[in-house]
């Protein structure tokens, strides 16, 4: 009986994890310019939906300076953004 309840709880956590990952969609993007000194990206972006936000230009923090050198001016990314104190900053690229 303990071993069903484990396996359960094990499940429910997964299918939590899993419901968390997917609220967050990846955003397609083409990057217009990269200011290294200042950890920020400007990007043509579709639709943030996660952010109620249409397509646009805008600035974007990062939340690591090494996301950078996986934007590069005129390439195309998928990346996730979010408020991070109060900043639309860049959190995941692939």
């Amino acid at each position: 009986m303990k071993a069903v309840l484990k396996l359960a709880a094990v499940a429910a956590l997964v299918i939590s994890s899993a419901a968390g990952v997917s609220a967050q969609e990846f955003t397609k993007g083409t990057v217009k310019k990269v200011d290294e000194k200042a950890k920020k990206v400007t990007l043509i972006h579709e639709e943030l939906k996660s952010l109620d936000m249409p397509a646009m230009t805008m600035v974007f923090s990062v939340a690591d300076a090494a996301m950078l050198a996986k934007m590069k001016q005129g390439a195309t990314v998928e990346f996730i953004a979010d408020r991070v104190n109060g900043k639309l900053t860049v959190t995941q690229v692939k």
